[in-house]
Order: C-alpha cells, then sequence, then structure tokens
C-alpha cells in the first residue's frame, strides 16, 4: 500500500523510472543519492524518505540494475558503485512494515550477494588490468563495494552468517593480490567487531567447513607460523557456549594426534592425483588416437559397403542381362517359328522337302562358323602366353641391341688417338706415283698477279652487292609481315565488332584503319554508295547493285567530317 504524503522527488523519480528505457534507468536512480544526501541524518525525514524508495519499488530496481551485466549498464563501474552505496543506505535504518519478511528473508540476502558478485568481477578485472591508473581505479571502486557491504551487515547483523558462508567470500578471501587481499582482512576484521558471539560461532563453524572440505587448509593451520597460536587461543575459549560442539571438533582437528592420519591422507591425495593426471594423460593420448582409428573404421565400413553394394548391383545387372537375354531367345525362337510356319504355309507341298533340307544346310553353316570360331578364340587364349613372352623378347632384343649400339659408338667417340700406320717404301712410291698421275692428267693453268687481284676485287663487290640486297630483302620481308599482322588485326576486330546499329561508347573506334589504301578504298566505296543512294530511280533501272561507279580522284581528297576517314595522318 502505498503511503500518504509521499515526497514530490520520489513521486517524480518514480514515475521517469517507469516511462524510461531500460538503458536509462541506472542513470536515473543516481538522483536518490542527492535525495538522501541532502536529508538530515538520523532525522524522520529520512525515514520517510527510506519508506517511499522501499515502497515506489526503488530499491528493487537497484538490486535488479546490480545484478546486471556490468559492460551493458551506461558508466560503468562508477554507476555501479555509487547505486551499492545507494542500496546500502536505503536499506539500513528502513522500517518495511508489513512486507517485513519479504524485506529481511529474500532482499537483504540478494543484496549482500550481489555485493559479493560485484566484489569477484572487480577483483578479476583488477587482477587482469594492465595499466596502472586503470588498476587504481578498479581498486577504488572495490573499496567502495566493500564499504557499502559493510555498511550493509552494520545495519542488519544477521546478514553476517550470509556472507562468512557464502562461495564469493571464500574466492575473495584466496586472492594472491596483496591489496585486494588487505582491502578483504581489513572489511573482515571490521565484521568480526560488529557482533562477538555470533561472529564467533560463525566463524568457527566456517573454519571448520573449510577445514573439512580442503585438507590443504587444516595442514596450513598446523603448520603454518600464521596460525601458530590458534590452538592455544581456542583452547581459552568458554566451554559451554552454544558453538562448544563445533569448537570441539575445530580444537580435535588441530591437535597433534591427528598429524600422521593427516599426513597419512595427504599422501594417498598425492598418489590419487599422480593417478589421475597419468589415467587422463593415458585417456587423452588414445582420444588423440581415436579420431585417426574412427576415420579408418569408418573408411574400411564405407570400403566394404562399397564393394557389398557394388557386388549386388553387379549381380542385378547379371540377372537382368540373363532375364533379357533368355527372353530376347525366346522371342527370336517364337519369331523364327513363326517365320517357318508363314513360310510352310506360302511354300508348294513339292518344294517343303527342299526348303527343309535348304534350312537345315544353313544351320550347319552357323553351327559351323560358331564352332570354329570358338575354337580359334580358345587357341588363341591358349598361345596368348607364348605371344606375350615372344613380344616380350622381341622388346628386350630391341632394347639390348640399342644399348650396345650407344655403348660401340660412345668406344668410338671416347677412343684415343692411335696416330697413323707407318708408311713402308712401297707405299710411299704408290702413293707418289698416284699424285703425278693426277697433276698430269689436270695439269693447273698459270695467271699473274694482275688477273688474280682482278679477280678478287669482281668477288668482292660481287659479294658486297649480295649483302645489300640482302639486307633490303629482309626489311622488305619484316615490312610485308608487319603489315600482313596489321592486317589480321584488323579483320580479327572487324569479325568481333558489333554492328554499328549496336555500337556504343568506343566500339565505333574498331572500324578505323591506319592504312592510307584502306582508308582510300573505304572513301571510294562510301561516295560510290552515297552516289547511288542520291541518284534518280530512273539511273538504277539497268544497274546491278554490285556494280561499281568511277569516283573522280578530287571527290576523294574531300574531307567528309563524320563520315570513314581513318588512315589519314594530319600533314
Amino acid at each position: 500500500m502505498k503511503p500518504m504524503g509521499t515526497d514530490p522527488r520520489i513521486l517524480s523519480l518514480a514515475a521517469e523510472v517507469a516511462i524510461s528505457p531500460e538503458q536509462n534507468v541506472p542513470v536515473i536512480l543516481l538522483k536518490l543519492k542527492e535525495i538522501i544526501n541532502n536529508t538530515p541524518f538520523g532525522s524522520s525525514e529520512l525515514k520517510k524518505v527510506k519508506q517511499d524508495i522501499y515502497c515506489y519499488d526503488l530499491i528493487q530496481y537497484c538490486l535488479l540494475v546490480l545484478s546486471q551485466d556490468c559492460s551493458r549498464i551506461q558508466g560503468g563501474w562508477t554507476t555501479i558503485s555509487q547505486l551499492t552505496q545507494i542500496l546500502s543506505h536505503c536499506c539500513v535504518g528502513l522500517e518495511p512494515g508489513e512486507d517485513a519478511e519479504e524485506f529481511y528473508n529474500e532482499l537483504l540476502p540478494s543484496a549482500a550477494e550481489n555485493f559479493l558478485v560485484l566484489g569477484r568481477q572487480l577483483q578479476t578485472c583488477f587482477i587482469n588490468a594492465a595499466k596502472g591508473e586503470e588498476k587504481d581505479a578498479l581498486l577504488h571502486f572495490f573499496e567502495i563495494v566493500t564499504d557499502s557491504l559493510f555498511w550493509l551487515l552494520g545495519g542488519h547483523v544477521q546478514l553476517i552468517q550470509n556472507v562468512l558462508r557464502s562461495d564469493h567470500f571464500l574466492h575473495l578471501l584466496q586472492t594472491d593480490n596483496v591489496q585486494v587481499g588487505s582491502t578483504v582482512m581489513s572489511m573482515l576484521q571490521n565484521i568480526l567487531q560488529i557482533n562477538s558471539p555470533v561472529i564467533r560461532s560463525t566463524a568457527t563453524r566456517l573454519l571448520l567447513l573449510m577445514a573439512e572440505s580442503h585438507q590443504e587448509i587444516l595442514i596450513l593451520l598446523r603448520l603454518s607460523a600464521c596460525y601458530k597460536g590458534l590452538r592455544s587461543l581456542l583452547n581459552k575459549q568458554e566451554p559451554g557456549t552454544e558453538f562448544s560442539q563445533e569448537l570441539r571438533q575445530l580444537i580435535g582437528l588441530l591437535s597433534p594426534k591427528v598429524y600422521q592420519e593427516v599426513e597419512e591422507q595427504k599422501l594417498h591425495q598425492a598418489a590419487c592425483l599422480i593417478q589421475a593426471y597419468w589415467k587422463g594423460f593415458q585417456t587423452r593420448k588414445r582420444l588423440k588416437k581415436l579420431p585417426s582409428a574412427v576415420i579408418t573404421l569408418q573408411r574400411s565400413f564405407r570400403s566394404k559397403r562399397t564393394k557389398m553394394l557394388l557386388k549386388l548391383s553387379r549381380q542385378k545387372e547379371e540377372e537382368d542381362r540373363r532375364l533379357q537375354l533368355q527372353l530376347q531367345r525366346q522371342r527370336a525362337m517364337r519369331l523364327s517359328r513363326e517365320l517357318r510356319l508363314s513360310m510352310l504355309e506360302i511354300v508348294h507341298p513339292g518344294q517343303v522337302e527342299k526348303h527343309n533340307r535348304e534350312i537345315e544346310e544353313k544351320s550347319a553353316l552357323i553351327i559351323q562358323k560358331h564352332w570354329r570360331g570358338y575354337r580359334e578364340r580358345k587357341n588363341f587364349r591358349q598361345q596368348r602366353p607364348s605371344l606375350v613372352e615372344y613380344k616380350a623378347a622381341v622388346t628386350l632384343q630391341r632394347a639390348t641391341l640399342k644399348f650396345l649400339a650407344k655403348c660401340r659408338k660412345k668406344k668410338k667417340l671416347f677412343a684415343p688417338w692411335q696416330g697413323l700406320r707407318e708408311l713402308t717404301d712401297a707405299r710411299r712410291v704408290e702413293l707418289k706415283q698416284q699424285v703425278d698421275d693426277y697433276i698430269r692428267r689436270h695439269p693447273g693453268s698459270e695467271v699473274s698477279d694482275v688477273i688474280s687481284r682482278e679477280l678478287h676485287s669482281q668477288a668482292q663487290e660481287r659479294l658486297q652487292h649480295y649483302f645489300m640486297g640482302r639486307a633490303l630483302e629482309e626489311r622488305a620481308q619484316q615490312h610485308r609481315e608487319v603489315l600482313m599482322a596489321r592486317i589480321s588485326t584488323n579483320i580479327e576486330q572487324l569479325m568481333k565488332a558489333p554492328s554499328l546499329k549496336e555500337a556504343e561508347g568506343k566500339e565505333p573506334e574498331l572500324f578505323l584503319s591506319r592504312s592510307r589504301p584502306v582508308a582510300a578504298k573505304a572513301k571510294q566505296a562510301h561516295l560510290t554508295t552515297l552516289k547511288h543512294i542520291q541518284a534518280p530511280w530512273w539511273k538504277k533501272l539497268g544497274e546491278d547493285a554490285r556494280d561499281e561507279i568511277d569516283v573522280p580522284k578530287d571527290e576523294l581528297s574531300i574531307e567528309l567530317g563524320t563520315l570513314f576517314i581513318g588512315g589519314t595522318k594530319p600533314p
């Protein structure tokens, strides 16, 4: 039920929250801080403002905002830290009235849990931060959140037990960072000073739970120098308190009698851990090999299935082929019998025997032909190995002969010089006689030096003339080749070019030519076409469309503007 005489600032703020989009709600809720700060501390007016804030569900809005993802909130950690302050100040000193059970059992534990979650998130961001300025800002926000949690616990002592039992608080205590650890320990020290009996009971239960669940913590409590006087301090506690049973259990765990059992248990856990790591290594090793084994198994299964399907398909095809052959034979038999019956009906009764004899002779010839074919195929199949051996022998002989010929050729090429055979006196006389006979049969003509010089000069002139003519011929040949290549290029462009009606852009440039004869011929053809078009109809009666019209040379030199003038060069 809404209270009477509500503060108009609260009403306007609640209305603004109700109509605003979700992303603007956290910034709007920050206005509560100004309203609370402007109200005198400890006055009845402040209590009335807190009741109005709770009645209009603004505290629940703050709690919902803190439970959202931090990256989606406008303003980031600055807005979140201010909202934690607002939530803790609104919850402390609030009298909920009719909704007291919901407030104490649901809202307050949820707020404390959200504070611890925000603390863990800030701790993670602080550890992962790289810059010093960013770390300082995150540490400042973390201190604001811990102060807000401490303020909330100071106003509601029953929440201390929930905080100390929370896993998030345990993770905050187990941090390795010095700054975050000192902040958490100072908050824990402040919490312990709020209400000693309740805190001692809760702390004892917490230590007992931690020691029973984690053997490493129990060993640390026994052997570490930091907790050296813990057992003596616990022995000084009064035995008649409410937590005497938990206290005795904790003292028993810390006694040296159980040390050997703990050591054995520690060794057992170490052995179990080593076995677990070894088994995990073996399992991971088998799992790494498993995909290849599975792939091999799948491949073999697929290949086997493919072979089976292929075999089944082949069997089916063979059965179909057998059935088709059987049907063809039956059809052929039926047709032959029908043909025989029709022939018997046509043939004269006196020539039936002759007809049957001809059919028998034809059948005998067909059977003989098939038998000879079968016999020859069988003989060929039997002679095939010997034929293959013969071909292999021929191939080997050919390769061997080629190899021997190459070897002989190499020997001849690389054989050392053995010199000339020594000539005998008889051989010298014989060779000399042959030379004299040749000179006698072919007497040489005597030429004077003047005639030799003239012949030499004539040979030089002819050789020079030949080389000059050869260079000119090469240039002319190159010019012809260039012209032929240009003509072939122009022809290819014209073949690929679209028609003039469909030409667009630079496509009409394909019809241009750099050759003067081609340009002159194009002009002549164009003028011929124009004259033929412009001539009166009676002049075209006796003419053929393909006849050429003589055009004067003066008209060919006229520049036609937009007509085809490609190939002309500026003077």
